[in-house]
């Protein structure tokens, strides 16, 4: 959860989740809260709260596991690094503009400071206004 508030760039405000014990735990609700942020439980029964997410694994299924023969954990972890690495970099989605989630969430990178600096003057000569 820390890696992905470093890599968005941006502060976590509320962490929706669903009331499984991973989520209630101390250790999970304790790091949301030093990060800044709100936990909201989902209501038991509440399918509609955790559509996207159901989607998100629909696909991940559909188009990784259920395609692919993983030999090992190893092998698998692999290819969902990759389907992952096309779905947030590679993919478009119309929700988000058809522009990728990389390009939607994470902050633009920093200019690289030549870019910013000006050019430097050749001669002592003040530049020419066109």
């Amino acid at each position: 959860m820390e890696e992905a508030v470093k890599v968005a760039g941006r502060k976590l405000e509320i962490l929706n989740i669903d009331q499984g014990c991973q989520y209630t735990s101390a250790a999970w609700t304790g790091t949301v809260e030093a990060l800044g942020a709100k936990v909201s439980m989902d209501g038991k029964g509440c399918w509609m709260d955790n559509v996207f997410i159901e989607r998100l694994w629909r696909s991940v299924k559909h188009e990784e596991i259920y395609l692919k023969e993983h030999a090992t954990v190893i092998v698998l972890a692999q290819g969902l690094r990759e389907w992952f690495g096309r779905y947030n970099d590679w993919r478009s989605h119309q929700h988000l503009g058809n522009q990728t989630p990389s390009r939607n969430y994470r902050p633009p990178a920093a200019a690289p400071r030549a870019a910013l600096t000006p050019p430097a003057r050749r001669s002592g000569k003040p530049p020419l206004r066109s």
